[in-house]
């Protein structure tokens, strides 16, 4: 396909019976949200893998439903490593049963720890930090830029990736978010990506991503870019509601604003300088 179109895509999946379906969040959304995959049969895709973004519980449930019989399954990586840092590998075994939100466990060959962003110390299970991995396939180092690999790459080896997430007890990888995402609300930390993830899981909601919005009191706080699906009013205090239902009192949405799309690389990840941008120029 040339560029992505939802009718197109489930169509060609029907005419050809495609069986393997790697896509992107973007395109995940865009299933779970649509109406239209119930006029094709879907039925010969028996397993589905997205990766290049975290892609919530919520979001990965609804696309299932969308896909009956079929495995579904998140990869994760970054060039810097080689590329791929965790795989669900068990699409083949019988019985196996993935986890939803969880992105495999750590490749072969290689090393994998979670580490207090602050301290540097080794956390243990279920509790995040960041994803620090090691091993032969990770990068020597950036062209021309000893400084940069430095901080990329410590004395011992370990390749710090910039990502929050945390390993179960069962050595499955859960991605929370970037390390520089984070919104800092007083002594606290908020993941963007948790709060997207419930958002999105709104009827009335296409789309959102969550950034920082400076605050005197708090020094930052959440502020959401939300996509309205077609027809609906749904409110900003309607939405803060919804939200500070489910979550604790730092992490409520302080402001939301309503646009026409959320901006994206062709990865999926959210370009979140640009809404930062908005903000900044209170163009928004």
């Amino acid at each position: 396909m040339q560029k992505f179109e939802i009718g197109r895509l489930l169509e060609l999946i029907q005419k050809y019976k495609i069986t393997i379906a790697p896509i992107v969040p973007p395109i995940v959304l865009a299933i779970a949200k649509s109406s239209e995959t119930d006029k094709y049969d879907l039925s010969s895709v028996r397993m589905v893998k997205s990766g290049a973004a975290p892609l919530g519980q919520e979001l990965e449930d609804d696309v299932k439903v969308k896909f009956p019989g079929a495995k579904f399954g998140q990869g994760y990586g970054m060039t810097e490593a080689g590329p791929v840092l965790a795989m669900c590998l068990g699409f083949a075994k019988e019985p196996f049963e993935i986890k939803s939100g969880a992105c495999g466990t750590v490749v072969r060959n290689a090393e994998m720890k979670i580490v207090n962003p602050d301290t540097g110390s080794s956390l243990p299970r279920n509790q995040a930090g960041e994803i620090c991995i090691r091993g032969d396939q990770i990068m020597k180092g950036y062209l021309n830029d000893p400084e940069a690999t430095a901080r990329t790459i410590d004395k011992d080896g370990w390749l710090h990736t910039g990502d929050i997430g945390y390993i179960d007890d069962d050595e499955e990888l859960f991605i929370v978010d970037r390390l520089k995402e984070l919104i800092k609300y007083k002594g606290f930390q908020v993941a963007p990506a948790e709060l997207e993830a419930m958002l999105i899981a709104h009827s009335d909601i296409i789309d959102a991503a969550v950034v920082a919005m400076k605050d005197e009191a708090a020094g930052e706080v959440p502020v959401a870019f939300v996509v309205r699906s077609e027809k609906s009013q749904i409110s900003e205090d309607e939405i803060k509601q919804y939200i500070s239902k489910q979550v604790v009192f730092y992490k409520r949405i302080n402001r939301v604003f309503f646009i026409e799309t959320i901006p994206k690389a062709p990865s999926g990840k959210i370009l979140r300088k640009e809404l930062r941008a908005k903000l900044a120029t209170g163009n928004h």
